[in-house]
């Protein structure tokens, strides 16, 4: 019974993505956040802005980074405050530093940063033996 409550519980408190490396990806993954959201009674303020950087942080993994790329989210305890995480985990960079991806406008790319920086009371990144993990912390209102 109560390995079923956790269960129950985390499945309340966290959605966990797996991100395909392939076309298409993001809109796949921003619908399952989405209806999480939806689940979780995020305020459309919120869940907006939470799409916007759900949305930077999977392109990114995609486009820079080597599979496999996992989402997740959840709520982080605060004082009194909802935050809600947003952390997007890939297998490290997948062009050596100083290379350029061969096709890429670079007037196109490059603006994920600051959109997460913008939207986010904070966030960073994490560099572990199994890769890097971008992650954003979110307010909710």
């Amino acid at each position: 019974m109560a390995a079923q409550l956790n269960t129950l519980l985390r499945a309340t408190e966290e959605h966990v993505c797996l991100v395909p490396p392939a076309a298409g990806a993001v809109s796949a993954v921003r619908r399952t956040v989405a209806a999480a959201l939806a689940d979780w009674n995020v305020s459309p303020e919120t869940a907006e802005d939470t799409l916007l950087v759900v949305s930077e942080l999977v392109t990114n993994a995609i486009v820079h980074a080597r599979p496999p790329a996992v989402l997740r989210l959840s709520w982080v305890p605060g004082d009194g405050v909802r935050t809600l995480r947003v952390e997007v985990t890939d297998a490290g960079p997948a062009l050596a530093m100083g290379q350029s991806l061969t096709g890429i406008d670079p007037d196109e790319h490059g603006r994920g940063e600051t959109i997460v920086h913008a939207l986010a009371n904070r966030h960073g990144i994490r560099v572990h033996p199994s890769g890097v993990t971008r992650w954003a912390d979110l307010v909710a209102v």
